[in-house]
């Protein structure tokens, strides 16, 4: 049986994201409800470090299968998306007006979290 040293050892991703009022919200995605917070990004990365200790320690104590972490290579990086034409249209002529691909802008979007309007707002 594998015991709290063993998983305490497993590399699970750790997802950090830096809040509007300058704290960090901190997830091992993994690791379902493994989360914490911290004002810096070294106070909260070690707060997601106890939170995965406690959260091993609890999933053990309770004979709660433990997940190994998901392997990158098994994403594609690719997925299709149907929208209805008046956003694909947006997307395209906001794509156009900044000089860059359809994909591009989206991938820019999804990872920053943004509206197309807030991306429009930048130009004024």
């Amino acid at each position: 049986m594998k015991d709290i040293n063993y998983y305490s050892n497993v590399k699970y991703p750790l997802s950090v994201v830096q809040d509007e009022d300058g704290s960090y919200f901190v997830e091992y995605p993994d690791l379902k409800g493994c989360i914490s917070c911290g004002d810096t990004i070294d106070e909260a990365i070690s707060m997601a470090e106890d939170a995965k200790l406690n959260w091993l320690q609890t999933a053990i104590e309770n004979n709660i299968d433990i997940p190994m972490p998901k392997d990158l290579a098994s994403y594609s990086g690719n997925f299709k998306i149907r929208m209805p034409k008046s956003l694909h249209k947006e997307l395209a002529n906001t794509a156009k007006n900044e000089g860059i691909s359809m994909n591009q802008l989206c991938v820019y979007l999804l990872s920053k979290n943004l509206k197309l309007t807030d991306l429009n707002d930048y130009d004024k």
